[in-house]
């Protein structure tokens, strides 16, 4: 019962200082007058990866590189399968060409990188070193073109300064605590009920780590804010390989449990592709192709738990 109750103020821990955390991220950006894309990109998109760096370091240092790696792959096929998919089955999704061209290979290229270094077998410092360096490369770049866009929130009220950086803070604190319980409750569980390490991570860890993603788009999607959207899960996925692969590996480096590589690299790479093949075909993601994503992360999940 301990366990489960570790596991279920982890949950509601993440979601909170997840909120916190891009609140006070979107409050600082739009004080520095920076466009709804690059918000999306580079703070609410990495704000909502913060659960899945801090769990995943963790994890790491507890020794369980299982959850460490799964919950980077797992976030990254629930950010575009469940968490894109619903987002587009309530409210379709246009996508600009340009958003695809820049920051949609980019992700791609994440994901190539994340299937080699699986495939490789390891993940070592330098290589964590190498992802984090691609990492503050993409940022720049995104920084750079926010530029070009000063005026285009001109209009939104700011918050206090004060109270943004509070929200940072206090999300970031909240999050690492929820974070510590989430991945103690897991790595009990899973030993009691015999399940590997990386299933958990695939699974209860990546879906709960990525609940902040799924309040943002949803909300952003449904307050006209498609862009931004958009914009989070693509800049998560990045951040996750990137960015938490690259720290947790600097941290500790991991050796990769078998069993990412016979299926779980390979949905989240396919997932990727769908995403992009969607957006360049119709320029737009829609209800019907929302709703397939779904099917596909339903399928998935069906396979891990009962196949």
């Amino acid at each position: 019962m301990i366990d489960l109750a570790l596991i279920v103020i982890g949950f509601a821990g993440l979601l909170v200082g997840g909120n916190w955390l891009v609140d006070g991220a979107v409050g600082l950006a739009t004080r520095w007058g920076v466009s709804p894309l690059v918000i999306g990109l580079t703070l609410v998109g990495f704000g909502t990866s913060m659960p899945e760096l801090v769990t995943s370091v963790q994890a790491a240092l507890a020794g369980s590189p299982g959850i460490a790696i799964g919950n980077v792959v797992g976030s990254n096929i629930a950010n575009i399968l469940l968490i894109l998919g619903l987002t587009c089955a309530l409210s379709p999704m246009v996508v600009a060409r340009a958003t695809l061209q820049r920051d949609g290979l980019v992700m791609l290229g994440a994901t190539g990188a994340a299937l080699v270094l699986v495939l490789w077998g390891s993940i070592t410092r330098p290589m964590g070193l190498l992802l984090v360096a691609g990492l503050a490369l993409y940022l720049v770049s995104a920084l750079r073109r926010g530029e070009d866009n000063l005026d285009c929130i001109s209009d939104t009220p700011a918050a206090p300064l004060w109270r943004a950086s509070l929200g940072v803070l206090g999300g970031l604190i909240v999050t690492i605590l929820a974070a510590r319980a989430l991945v103690s409750g897991s790595v009990a569980v899973a030993a009691s009920l015999g399940v590997s390490e990386a299933l958990i991570g695939v699974t209860i860890v990546a879906v709960g780590t990525s609940l902040p993603e799924l309040v943002t788009s949803i909300v952003a999607a449904r307050k006209g804010q498609a862009e931004m959207a958009f914009g989070n899960i693509i800049g998560s996925n990045i951040f996750n390989v990137l960015g938490i692969l690259g720290v947790t590996a600097l941290v500790r480096p991991m050796q990769v449990p078998a069993q990412f590589v016979t299926l779980d690299i390979w949905v989240m790479t396919a997932a990727a592709l769908a995403v992009l093949v969607m957006g360049a075909t119709g320029r737009r993601i829609s209800r019907g192709e929302g709703a397939a994503l779904l099917a596909g992360y339903t399928a998935y999940t069906g396979f891990l738990i009962f196949g």
